[in-house]
């Protein structure tokens, strides 16, 4: 099993560092090129199944790659962002955030906390992996989950884990099962 790994297009939010968490923002111009280019990047790799964050950032730069493909956009609410609460739309440089988050055991204030987004991202991926072994997947989320992703396959330090970053319609490749 390949489990292809993209981070949404680009939003207006992403050029002005602010945290989008759960809130469903649109792609920008350059968002959507990075749609279409994620798409032309998954054409040949055999992918059979797409998934999707519900907020509408991932799913228009999932769509493409579907159109392509000829296979639909299946939604997943474990690859919603991590819930900023009272952090959303706040400047994701800002040192309050910056220490709070790092401390992953603890609910950031009316949000959730790293545990927990770790705990419904790798239920996911240990359930593809029992379910759908046989397939090449991609997967369109968000940075924060990109990490949890990344996190799954890699012994990773803290230090490795916060400071490891996706880019907007980046895509990574990792194999289960090998």
């Amino acid at each position: 099993m390949v489990i292809y790994v993209a981070r949404h297009g680009q939003t207006p939010w992403n050029l002005e560092h602010k945290l989008c968490g759960r809130t469903d923002i649109e792609l920008t111009e350059e968002g959507l090129r990075q749609a279409r280019q994620l798409a032309r990047l998954a054409e040949g790799k055999s992918i059979s199944m797409i998934l999707s964050s519900p907020l509408r950032r991932a799913k228009d730069t999932a769509q493409p790659a579907a159109d392509l493909l000829g296979l639909k956009v299946q939604t997943d609410n474990r690859l919603l962002e991590w819930h900023y609460g009272a952090y959303e739309g706040t400047n994701s440089r800002d040192p309050a955030f910056q220490q709070a988050k790092q401390q992953f055991a603890n609910r950031l204030p009316q949000g959730e906390s790293l545990l927990e987004v770790v705990g419904r991202v790798y239920s996911l991926l240990n359930q593809l992996k029992e379910q759908h072994m046989s397939q090449n997947l991609l997967m369109v989320t968000h940075g924060d989950i990109c990490r949890v992703i990344h996190s799954y396959f890699l012994n990773l330090s803290i230090e490795e884990f916060f400071s490891y970053t996706h880019q907007n319609g980046q895509l990574e490749v990792y194999c289960l099962g090998e």
